[in-house]
C-alpha cells in the first residue's frame, strides 16, 4: 500500500527544498512520485525534479483545495496505476489550506490502495510573525493540521526570535513535532524519521520504565527470590536490591561517580543520598536497595505508578550546564521521585549534547544533530511545573 506525504507550506517557505533533500538522502531507495499542484499556468519546480528521474503528475489548472478537488481522485488513481509507486509526495500550492488537501486524499483512501501517511508545514521562521499576522487564514491553517512542522531559515535568526516563532506556532498546535535545527546540519532520514512520527522520546522512555517495572514485579513474585551474582533483576549482585531503573542498556556507569560532568563542582554532594522513597500508588513489602531508596513493589501496573513530562526547544545547553540540571533532579521534594531522564540538545557551537539519567548515575556525551532539541523525564509525583522552570531558557 502506498504511503502518501502531504509537504505543504506558505508561499517561498522552502517546500521544493525540502523534498529535494528527501529525495536524495532518505528515498533515493524507493519508488517516489511526486504530484505538484501549482497555483497557476506553469509549474516552476518540475524541471529538476524530472532530471532526477522521479515521475510528475503536474495539476496546474487551478488549487487542489477548490477546483481541481474533483479530479483529485482521478489523478492519483491515474499515478498508481502507471507508476505503482511506494510512496506519494503531495506539494500542494502555497496558498492552499492543508485542511482541504487532506480532506481530498481522504476522500480517495477508501476507494485506492493508498494511506495518508503524514502532513507537514514548512514555515520560514525569519517570516513567521509577517505571514501569521498578513496571512492568517492560510497560514494558521497550515499549522493547525500539521503533524511535523519544519522551521526552515533558523540558521538565520536569534535564539530569541526563534523561541518566539515556536511559541507562536505552539498557540495554535500545541502537539506538533517542530523541527528547529537548520537543515543543512540534518540527514534527510532523520527528518523523514521525524515526520513519520518514529522520534517519540516520551513514549520511548515511558515503555523502557513500564517494562523494567513489569520485569521487576515479576522477579519480586517468586518466593524466596534472592540476588546473587547470576540474578537477572538488574542488581548485578552489586547490592541486596538492585532497583531496575538504576541499570540500562544505553548507559555508560561511571564508577566512584555520579554524573561525571559534576566532578569539578566542589558543593556536588555524593550520587547515593538516604532518600526514602515510596511510588505512588504501592503497597507490599518493603525493601531497601544499595542507593539507598526504599521502595514499595506491589502488584500495581506502570502506568498507575509512572508519569511523565517532556518539552522541546531550541535552546542551547552546555554538557556542563545539563550536569548540574541533572544533579537538581536528586532533590525529591522539588521535582518528586525522578527515575529516569534523556535528552539531545544543541550545544550553540554546531555540536550537541546527548544524556541519559538515572538515580545517582549519569552520561553524559556528543551526539548527533537532532531535529529540535528535546528533553524527557519518567517518575512518580513529578513537579511538572519545577521541571519546567529547571531546564527553561
Amino acid at each position: 500500500m502506498a504511503k502518501i506525504d502531504i509537504v505543504s507550506g506558505f508561499l517561498g517557505a522552502g517546500k521544493t527544498t525540502l523534498i529535494k533533500k528527501l529525495l536524495k538522502e532518505a528515498l533515493a531507495d524507493t519508488k517516489v512520485v511526486l504530484i505538484e499542484n501549482e497555483f497557476g499556468e506553469i509549474g516552476i519546480d518540475g524541471g529538476f525534479l524530472k532530471e532526477a528521474g522521479i515521475e510528475i503528475k503536474e495539476m496546474n489548472s487551478g488549487c487542489i483545495c477548490c477546483s481541481l478537488v474533483g479530479d483529485f481522485g482521478a489523478s492519483l488513481k491515474e499515478v498508481l496505476d502507471t507508476y505503482a509507486p511506494e510512496r506519494i509526495l503531495i506539494e500542494p500550492s502555497g496558498v492552499g489550506k492543508l485542511s482541504d488537501v487532506m480532506k481530498a486524499v481522504q476522500d480517495v483512501v477508501s476507494e485506492t490502495e493508498v494511506r495518508l501517511n503524514s502532513a507537514v508545514a514548512v514555515v520560514d521562521a525569519v517570516k513567521c510573525k509577517m505571514y501569521m499576522k498578513n496571512f492568517g487564514e492560510f497560514f494558521i491553517n497550515q499549522i493547525e493540521h500539521a503533524g511535523t512542522v519544519i522551521l526552515s531559515r533558523t540558521g538565520k535568526i536569534s535564539p530569541e526570535k526563534l523561541a518566539g516563532c515556536v511559541e507562536m506556532i505552539r498557540e495554535h498546535n500545541p502537539k506538533a513535532t517542530i523541527v528547529t535545527t537548520p537543515w543543512e546540519e540534518l540527514d534527510g532520514k532523520d527528518i523523514l524519521e521525524t515526520i513519520e512520527g518514529a522520534k517519540d522520546l516520551e513514549a520511548e522512555l515511558m515503555e523502557e520504565v513500564r517494562r523494567k517495572h513489569e520485569q521487576e514485579e515479576h522477579h519480586h513474585e517468586h518466593e524466596g527470590h534472592g540476588h546473587g551474582p547470576d540474578c537477572t533483576c538488574g542488581c548485578q549482585g552489586h547490592h541486596e536490591h538492585g532497583h531496575e531503573e538504576h541499570h540500562h542498556a544505553e548507559h555508560v556507569h561511571h564508577e566512584g561517580e555520579c554524573c561525571h560532568d559534576h566532578h569539578d563542582r566542589a558543593d556536588h554532594e555524593e550520587c547515593c543520598h538516604d532518600h526514602h522513597h515510596e511510588h505512588a500508588g504501592h503497597g507490599g513489602h518493603h525493601e531497601e536497595c544499595g542507593h539507598g531508596h526504599h521502595h514499595h513493589h506491589g502488584g500495581h501496573h506502570a502506568d498507575e505508578v509512572f508519569t511523565s513530562w517532556g518539552m522541546e526547544t531550541p535552546a542551547a545547553y552546555t554538557a556542563e550546564e545539563i550536569g548540574r540540571l541533572l544533579a537538581e533532579l536528586e532533590h525529591e521534594d522539588e521535582y518528586g521521585l525522578v527515575l529516569r531522564a534523556k535528552g539531545m540538545v544543541p550545544a550553540g557551537d554546531s555540536t550537541w549534547v546527548y544524556f541519559d539519567y538515572v538515580p545517582g548515575e549519569c552520561d553524559i556525551r556528543e551526539g548527533k544533530p537532532d531535529v529540535t532539541g528535546r528533553i524527557c523525564v519518567i517518575g512518580s509525583k513529578l513537579a511538572e511545573d519545577n521541571l519546567k522552570k529547571l531546564f527553561a531558557r
